[in-house]
């Protein structure tokens, strides 16, 4: 009869880690409270680890897991074999992963008082199997101590290099094959799709007629918030894991599809934070001041805000203006304010018009309100109205702007430029009714940046201040 064989849980079983993704959980609640459960690490990691799970709410359901170690786990129970799950995780979580999965005879996990890793994990396995009397998969080097240990041992997540660091001490060595991180990945998850929308930052120089002398102040600037963003966005990512994994679209990005690790997102935050700030070294120091609110308000909105009826869309609509500003101060050039109203207005719409394409992607999915955004589908009709009037307004304070005396001394025929309210007026109406039909991105400057038509209003709009110069 073949021995009994016990599987690691945290990245060996599942593509995530079950204690960052408890305390990330709790964070992105109740961010206070997980903060104060780090008090509990003066007990030891398996206090801490007890008190998280017994404050987190977490769906071991949709936490991704490793197919290929499914199926030779499949395999082996239709050989009718002994399968138990052995965890440095909290036993509560195990136990439900367990029974979710329905593979396993038995469950071992932390208690509160043993932290069930490495040593303590071979010893505890020992003391009920017997020495050489288990397989054991596992993928990292804490398992090292249990491989030394066991029957044989079984390598998961396609970490061949751990070959090497065991066969010394165990003969018998067997990889399960899987699909390591690629650099792909982790780029994805800085999402440059998203840097399209720090090319506000150029605006103030393209308004000022001054790029050509400016170009390397807002070139450092879109550098930096293009970090600083991605940092975000990480941050983010792994704040809302539960929400994106049960999206039809999110739950394919890197952290929530498990294919970069939860704590390699939790190293590259900050370093790309660091960066972005070190390139302010070579700004104006007010550059960094806005850099810093607009880090200060996307953390909010993240933590916060985006979860307060109308108060996200004010947000958002504060931080497409934060680019504009911190392009305006890193240049020197000052923003007038007809500009200023101007992208009030606009912002505003773009914000409204990216929570309506969320209500209405909600709609045609049939999934209900969403969860812990305050809204309501029913909403959508007069989230909707109040884009388009924003919208529109904006293109108002445009007509109202090359009527004044500052477009007479910038333009030797200004009266061409007045063909820009008419784009304005049609591209925000293009938008809205894209929005209302589902077909509108999670952000509308990223889908302009990437729709034929809008870019074509865009070159308009640049001849259209050519010939009136």
């Amino acid at each position: 009869m073949s021995v009994p064989l016990i599987v690691d849980v945290d990245g060996t079983l599942l593509k995530t880690d079950l204690l960052i993704e408890t305390f990330l959980a709790l964070l992105s609640r109740k961010p206070w409270k997980a903060l104060l459960t780090l008090a509990e690490l003066r007990h030891g990691k398996a206090a801490f680890k007890a008190r998280l799970a017994s404050l987190a709410e977490i769906d071991v359901s949709l936490m991704p897991v490793r197919e290929e170690v499914i199926t030779f786990l499949r395999a082996e129970k239709a050989r009718g074999r002994q399968i138990y799950l052995a965890s440095a995780a909290d036993a509560r979580l195990v136990t439900a992963l367990s029974e979710h999965l329905g593979l396993f005879d038995g469950v071992l996990g932390s208690d509160g008082k043993v932290n069930l890793s490495g040593a303590a994990k071979a010893d505890a396995l020992c003391a009920r199997f017997g020495k050489a009397k288990f397989d054991y998969v596992g993928d990292s080097r804490a398992d090292l101590k249990v491989w030394s240990t066991c029957n044989v041992a079984l390598v998961a997540g396609g970490r061949g290099a751990w070959r090497s660091a065991i066969a010394s001490g165990q003969p018998g060595v067997v990889e399960i094959i899987g699909s390591p991180p690629r650099l792909r990945d982790y780029i994805s998850a800085l999402r440059p799709h998203q840097w399209l929308k720090n090319v506000l930052v150029f605006v103030p120089a393209v308004a000022g007629h001054v790029l050509m002398s400016t170009w390397f102040g807002s070139v450092l600037a879109f550098v930096s918030f293009c970090l600083c963003a991605s940092a975000v966005y990480i941050i983010n990512d792994l704040l809302d894991l539960r929400a994106d994994r049960q999206h039809p679209r999110k739950r394919k990005r890197p952290f929530a599809s498990g294919r970069v690790p939860l704590i390699h997102g939790a190293m590259m935050a900050p370093v790309l934070l660091i960066t972005a700030f070190s390139l302010t070294a070579f700004l104006p120091r007010v550059f960094a001041v806005v850099l810093t609110g607009y880090l200060v308000l996307t953390t909010l909105y993240s933590f916060w805000l985006k979860r307060k009826v109308m108060v996200d869309v004010v947000a958002l609509a504060c931080l497409y203006a934060a680019r504009v500003i911190g392009g305006s101060v890193a240049t020197g050039v000052l923003i007038s304010q007809w500009l200023e109203a101007f992208s009030i207005f606009l912002f505003l719409s773009l914000a409204l018009v990216k929570r309506s394409g969320e209500l209405v992607d909600r709609v045609n999915s049939g999934r209900g309100d969403p969860g812990g955004r305050g809204y309501r589908l029913t909403d959508l009709p007069v989230i909707e109205s109040m884009a388009a009037a924003s919208g529109y307004l904006s293109a108002l304070v445009m007509a109202l702007y090359l009527n004044s005396d500052a477009v007479m001394h910038l333009y030797s025929k200004p009266h061409r430029l007045l063909l820009l309210c008419v784009a304005v007026l049609f591209w925000t109406s293009r938008m809205l009714l894209k929005a209302h039909r589902g077909q509108m991105d999670d952000d509308p400057i990223v889908f302009a940046a990437r729709d034929r038509v809008s870019l074509g209003v865009g070159t308009l709009c640049l001849g259209l201040v050519y010939i009136s110069l």
